[in-house]
């Protein structure tokens, strides 16, 4: 796994991005939305990567930001992988936070799909809006290539049940990509390939 650089400017947004997948979660993240670089944050520290971000809107609109910012996220993920050699590809976790729990599990198969089941009837916590939650996860899976399955199974509290998710979803990440000590210089697929 190798450290990843990467840029996405676009005419609504410009982000930069430092990504170490084999950190100690260490964290600088500025994206102008505080609970967003809250819950990236917890991704941070949570999957021990190390990550370096400064993402700027452009045109004001927190959907674009938040899109773009996985998008950028999944693509240095899928980077870093390289060919995935030693990987265990497989990972679940359930996850509590005060009243909230949530089921995550992934495969790091190249195979881009995300199902994220989550029911928070409030629109907005702090300056996150709720609906992002699921954007998030769906354009990181797609620029990733992970298959992605993320559900709310208990909660009430936005906060937690939201900060819940992208904590279970990076010890997910974290063990999906730990090396395989009895597989460690085999492709995890019958194919030879991910």
């Amino acid at each position: 796994m190798q450290i990843i650089e990467k840029t996405r400017n676009t005419k609504e947004t410009e982000i930069n991005l430092v990504f170490n997948p084999k950190g100690c979660g260490k964290y600088k993240i500025s994206t102008g939305l505080n609970f967003f670089n809250h819950m990236l944050e917890q991704l941070t520290y949570h999957a021990n990567f190390d990550i370096e971000l400064t993402a700027k809107s452009l045109d004001g609109n927190e959907h674009h930001l938040v899109e773009d910012v996985a998008i950028t996220l999944g693509q240095a993920f899928l980077n870093s992988l390289e060919d995935k050699k030693g990987i265990k590809r497989y990972a679940s976790v359930i996850l509590p936070m005060d009243e909230a729990l949530i089921l995550c599990a992934v495969d790091v198969s190249g195979r881009a799909f995300c199902k994220a089941d989550f029911n928070i009837k409030e629109e907005k916590t702090s300056d996150f809006e709720t609906v992002l939650l699921i954007h998030f996860f769906n354009s990181f899976a797609m620029n990733a290539g992970i298959t992605l399955n993320i559900k709310q199974l208990d909660g009430i509290d936005p906060h937690h049940i939201i900060e819940c998710s992208f904590k279970a979803f990076a010890r997910a990440l974290k063990g999906a990509t730990e090396t395989d000590s009895d597989n460690p210089n085999k492709i995890p697929s019958t194919k030879g390939i991910l």
